[in-house]
């Protein structure tokens, strides 16, 4: 393997399939499928998964929500698909542990580094909810500070497009895709991979992202064995 520690971010989109809104089990399935496949080679493994099938706060605004109350009903959202996720994966024989930023005892382990990093080391899969557990903040930021935290070798951003491309291959199909791109080129050219602030934060503290089509069968395994799929920021 090429990466011994990783921290995977899923957004809460990706739970869908097709669906309009909402959890699809069979994306949890196949979710559950190919992180088995990871955990089943020694990896360890931290998730973050955000929460916009169900609310997003950057659309709370528009609702007449305030903007504080919007987020946190975010990371509320993200912490239902992490017991979702949590559930489907035990359903395939691994131990997880839920930590969440916000305090809620009764349904998950409030997040704690050392306590998180020592789930790890023990083999148990650790989900991140509640994003950072402030509100301004992505789970895209949330996931780069766990990852900085835990000190995974690489942050792995699982998407429906395999890698950066330079517009959205979805709308463009003149769209080029880049195989390695810094961390500046990306914050220069606007790319959207991740917001600024997660972005900074890989720059800052040498944190390689990788960005792939988690849709693919197999892909995850392929990033974590190191094959030269998807796009490398670093």
């Amino acid at each position: 393997m090429k990466y011994k520690r990783i921290l995977l971010k899923l957004s809460g989109e990706s739970l869908m399939g097709d669906q309009q809104y909402g959890i699809d089990n069979k994306m949890l399935e196949f979710f559950a499928s190919e992180i088995k496949e990871v955990y089943d080679l020694g990896t360890e493994i931290g998730i973050v998964i955000g929460g916009g099938n169900i609310f997003r706060g950057l659309n709370a605004e528009k609702q007449g929500i305030d903007r504080v109350t919007g987020d946190q009903m975010g990371m509320l959202a993200t912490v239902i698909n992490s017991l979702a996720l949590q559930n489907t994966l035990e359903k395939f024989g691994l131990q997880t542990r839920l930590m969440t930023a916000l305090s809620m005892t009764q349904v998950a382990e409030p997040y704690i580094k050392r306590r998180a990093v020592r789930h790890l080391e023990k083999g148990r899969i650790v989900i991140f909810g509640a994003g950072t557990g402030n509100p301004y903040f992505s789970t895209d930021t949330a996931a780069v500070l766990r990852a900085v935290e835990i000190n995974a070798d690489v942050i792995f951003k699982g998407t429906r497009v395999d890698g950066v491309y330079t517009d959205d291959p979805e709308k463009n199909s003149s769209a080029t895709k880049y195989d390695n791109i810094s961390y500046l080129e990306v914050i220069k050219q606007d790319l959207r991979v991740m917001d600024h602030t997660a972005i900074s934060l890989c720059k800052e503290n040498k944190l390689p992202l990788v960005v792939f089509n988690m849709n693919t069968r197999g892909n995850l395994k392929k990033v974590v064995m190191g094959e030269n799929i998807g796009t490398t920021v670093e």
